[in-house]
């Protein structure tokens, strides 16, 4: 199982609760962990289920780099972080 956290500049504007799922990819756990809060998960997906601009994911420290499809692997035990991307210059 996964663990996935949010920053703690998310949780000003919804609740994040630590979530653990089970998913080999992104994809499932993200689908997995966000099922039962689809106005957080509206948050970090678009209409077409791709990460939105302003949100980052990593995994064990890594950015995923497959956005649309968030193929990127999980292993039992990974922390996956959700945070709001920082733009700007």
């Amino acid at each position: 199982m996964a663990t996935i956290r949010f920053t703690p500049n998310l949780a000003k504007h919804r609740e994040t609760p630590t979530i653990v799922t089970p998913g080999t990819t992104v994809r499932e756990a993200v689908d997995g962990g966000l099922a039962q809060d689809p106005l957080l998960k509206s948050y970090v997906l678009d209409e077409q289920g791709r990460l939105r601009k302003h949100v980052n994911i990593f995994v064990d420290g890594t950015m995923v780099s497959d956005r649309s499809a968030l193929s990127d692997p999980v292993a039992p035990g990974s922390e996956i972080y959700i945070m709001q991307a920082l733009s700007g210059g």
